[in-house]
């Protein structure tokens, strides 16, 4: 068993302690303005995040998104920090009505998903051309994979391009046994595109539910823990959402009724706007510096570790 990062393979109990959910670099029509798109800036950024106690990272950012897999291999290697990329694309909301991946079906989408894990990320994805060209390289010069197949849904719906993207997730899936995440607007659907996954040959515990924490109930999440999925918990520090008091009562729920297996913690701080390397607050390094030690507090270490180290390393080993 091994771990896919963007600096080749390493040993699940290598990882350490994993924020599930971050963004290095991010561009969307939806979010003009705060786009994430300097490699000095989010070098500083995980830098600040591998500070704060986090040794390793997903970055959720899939295609089309302004990902840059050979800077974040570059940060990666800079920082220490240990970073798992993403292949997959995000809700349809995401994509202007002329992007080229409109256009790609489920069994092309899933070749390039597919080919992100086995042979590396693309240098360029402004076309499909360039999807299927050049491979990113990193600091050693070998290819920059993706270990992770990033998906997303919109709220209570599963578009026509959601549902293409989760059927070629499922393929790739298939192909490479990556882990898929996906994007839930406040946990909607959750139980129905866990349905339409589990439909399509992918086992639940090899899903995360990313927002989940978005609704907070308990009840809710217990289901979906049973069925074996995993929780993403990445909502800290919008208290004009939910306050974090919330959320840790929402952990403790979780823990207290047997599934703290099934829970993982990120931030998503995911905005130029609330980075501190662009000028702005919290950052990345508020989660490890603010959250977790609270977390700590409330439900001690053995529960915390289990969701920061073992849990993430479960998901992502293939």
């Amino acid at each position: 068993m091994s771990v896919r990062t963007v600096l080749g393979d390493v040993d699940p109990s290598a990882l350490g302690t994993v924020n599930y959910h971050e963004h290095l670099f991010q561009v969307s029509p939806l979010l003009a303005g705060d786009e994430i798109d300097d490699e000095s800036r989010s070098g500083e950024e995980a830098t600040l995040l591998r500070g704060s106690g986090f040794a390793a990272m997903i970055d959720a950012t899939p295609y089309g998104l302004g990902r840059q897999p050979a800077a974040v291999a570059r940060i990666s290697a800079r920082a220490e920090l240990t970073v798992v990329g993403s292949t997959g694309a995000h809700r349809e909301a995401h994509y202007a009505d002329d992007h080229w991946l409109r256009g790609t079906d489920a069994a092309a989408r899933a070749a390039l998903f597919t080919a992100d894990i086995r042979d590396g990320m693309p240098a360029a994805e402004t076309s499909l051309a360039e999807a299927r060209g050049e491979r990113a390289v990193g600091p050693s010069g070998e290819p920059v994979r993706a270990g992770l197949i990033k998906t997303g849904i919109d709220y209570w719906a599963i578009t026509g391009f959601e549902r293409t993207t989760l059927e070629a997730a499922a393929a790739a899936h298939a192909e490479t046994g990556a882990p898929i995440m996906v994007h839930l607007e406040f946990c909607t659907a959750a139980h129905e595109v866990l349905d339409l996954l589990v439909g399509l040959g992918v086992a639940a515990d090899r899903v995360v539910l990313a927002h989940a924490d978005r609704d907070p109930d308990p009840e809710l999440h217990a289901e979906l823990a049973a069925r074996g999925a995993y929780l993403g918990y990445d909502g800290i520090a919008r208290a004009k959402v939910r306050s974090d008091a919330e959320l840790v009562d929402l952990t403790a729920a979780l823990v207290e009724s047997g599934h703290s297996d099934r829970l993982l913690l990120g931030g998503d701080v995911a905005r130029r706007s609330r980075y501190v390397a662009y000028g702005g607050m919290p950052g990345l390094g508020h989660l490890g510096a603010r959250y977790v030690p609270r977390l700590r507090r409330q439900l001690g270490d053995a529960a915390v570790d289990g969701i920061l180290v073992t849990n993430p390393a479960r998901l992502l080993a293939v």
